[in-house]
């Protein structure tokens, strides 16, 4: 076989692939841990509070799906401009302070919305149990807007609610300087004459419409859960469909998962929890954690943590809120090779101070890497490619007799000492990487709005005059030329169409990955043309010895 031939054939089934999989991972329906899930009976004063049968967690319950609307509580830090609804206490909106938005970058990017209904994207949380508020009670707050002020480090949000008996539950949210990450506290004072024993839980409202990339680069957006003992899970929107998630844990978080962006409560540590899912109507599903608080006595306090995490799928946001939560920016199955390249690339990008400059440098290291193991590779093209008039040769000796062709090809390679298949194993050891680096550029949110040089503005878009994938194709080409033509004529029209087809593909890719090929094209066709002339000259140098 030409290795020239495998070569663009994996490059292609690999491009294929890729494109398959990540469509798979939108819509192929995943194994989804299932266990004996408590029917809860509904109040008939307000049938869509979810109340609990007894003191233990069971999965908060709806009857439909509804967003009543409050007064809206302000909040700014250095990193979020946040507003928090006084029905309920909840975060509705969520701006993002230091990204821009994907279709005007004059505005920053919200990620958290109730304003757009049918999609939406919240997070609630609340009681339930004793007439315990819920997402949907109100509650009342000191003030409308809160700021974090300069040297100031944290901003505590105080949301209050009482009720006739004396009982009083607070919701108090903590926002941190330089953080995403918002911890809430639930104060439970129990003023009344009986006990309580309430349950916490904390949920992520989200349509299964909107956030799901584009036809040729398809994303995927839904739950995700992570446990000690069953590590990162995914949850699609078509298995919240067929089956609430009931899973109980002890330890871990939940999350909506999107490009780029991941909101994920995190309760607290050691706290027994389930973690549910829940179809909430056509489009609206929640996904989210609840557990038991035990019993509080009359005159008693009961307090409750967790943390909300909602923002940028940035490795050092990430490792620093919850174990586990970098997962979520999600390499597929070449994770172990694909985060070490991140981290090379991220290291060199301290240094250039630009992630464009930092993919060519990576790609640079990459290929003297494989020097060797490409020097190999291309030798081996090089001399199929001296031997191709001898074989074209062969052909018309032997006309359609492809068993006597096959002999004394054999002969030819064993004569000259060529082994054909010698140049496909080294090409076949670089894929996972390159594959690796494939999912690196493509997941990581470091990259967007990211710019480059001069048109290139968004490493995370795609090129808008299409130079680098017009480019990339010209390298494709040259490449083919620089390798032996298959004796076949079909298999060489297939050749000679194959690059084109192929980088066809990238004018719908983001210029970070175009970049990347290119270069990589660019450095190959370089040692490749130096290994051709050194072979055509021993070639030359043989023939005249003879």
């Amino acid at each position: 076989m030409d290795p020239k031939r495998l070569i663009l054939f994996v490059i292609f089934s690999f491009s294929i692939l890729m494109l398959w999989e990540a469509w798979q991972r939108d819509h192929t329906p995943q194994p989804v841990p299932q266990s004996q899930q408590a029917q809860l009976p509904q109040s008939a004063a307000d049938p869509a509070v979810p109340q609990p049968a007894s003191g233990t967690p069971a999965a908060v319950q709806e009857t439909g799906f509804s967003l009543p609307k409050g007064q809206r509580i302000r909040v700014k830090t250095d990193l979020i401009q946040a507003e928090i609804d006084t029905t309920g206490a909840d975060l509705r909106r969520l701006e993002l302070l230091k990204h821009r938005d994907s279709d005007d970058v004059k505005k920053n990017f919200v990620l958290l919305d109730d304003s757009k209904l049918p999609t939406v994207y919240v997070a609630q949380s609340g009681l339930i149990g004793n007439g315990l508020p819920s997402h949907i009670s109100v509650f009342t707050a000191s003030a409308n807007d809160f700021a974090l002020q300069p040297g100031q480090d944290k901003l505590e949000v105080r949301l209050s609610w009482t009720d006739a008996q004396g009982v009083q539950a607070d919701k108090i949210y903590t926002f941190h300087r330089g953080s995403y990450a918002v911890d809430l506290r639930y104060e439970i004072h129990n003023g009344g004459a009986t006990a309580l024993t309430p349950s916490v839980y904390y949920q992520i409202v989200h349509d299964s419409e909107s956030a799901k990339g584009s036809m040729m680069m398809p994303t995927f957006t839904g739950a995700a859960y992570y446990t000690d003992a069953d590590k990162f899970k995914k949850v699609s929107f078509d298995d919240m469909k067929k089956n609430n998630l009931s899973k109980s844990a002890g330890d871990g978080w939940i999350a909506l998962v999107q490009h780029y962006f991941v909101g994920a409560w995190i309760p607290k540590e050691g706290v027994a929890r389930e973690y549910y899912t829940k179809h909430l109507s056509d489009t609206i599903y929640s996904m989210g954690s609840v557990s038991s608080l035990g019993s509080v006595a009359p005159g008693a306090q009961v307090t409750t943590d967790a943390r909300f995490f909602a923002g940028p799928q940035e490795q050092k946001h990430l490792k620093a809120v919850a174990p586990g939560l970098e997962y979520v920016v999600d390499y597929g199955w070449l994770t172990v090779i694909a985060s070490p390249l991140f981290w090379v690339l991220s290291m060199i990008q301290k240094l250039v101070q630009n992630w464009g400059v930092a993919i060519i440098l990576l790609t640079v290291l990459i290929k003297l890497a494989f020097y060797p193991l490409s020097a190999k590779s291309y030798k081996s093209m090089a001399q199929m490619r001296e031997l191709a008039p001898r074989l074209q040769r062969l052909k018309e000796q032997f006309g359609d007799d492809r068993q006597k062709m096959h002999q004394a090809m054999m002969e030819l390679y064993k004569t000259e000492k060529i082994n054909p298949m010698g140049g496909c194993l080294p090409i076949l050891v670089q894929i996972p990487v390159f594959i690796s680096l494939y999912w690196v550029l493509l997941g990581s949110v470091e990259m967007r709005h990211a710019p480059f040089a001069l048109w290139i503005h968004d490493l995370s878009a795609v090129d808008p005059y299409y130079v680098l994938p017009i480019l990339m194709g010209i390298t494709m080409i040259i490449q083919t030329r620089l390798n032996p033509t298959p004796p076949d004529p079909i298999q060489a029209k297939v050749m000679t169409i194959m690059p084109v087809v192929f980088s066809v593909f990238f004018f719908f890719f983001p210029a970070g990955l175009v970049l990347y090929w290119l270069v990589n094209n660019v450095l190959s066709i370089a040692q490749q043309w130096n290994i051709n002339r050194t072979i055509g000259q021993a070639t030359a140098t043989k023939k005249k010895a003879r």
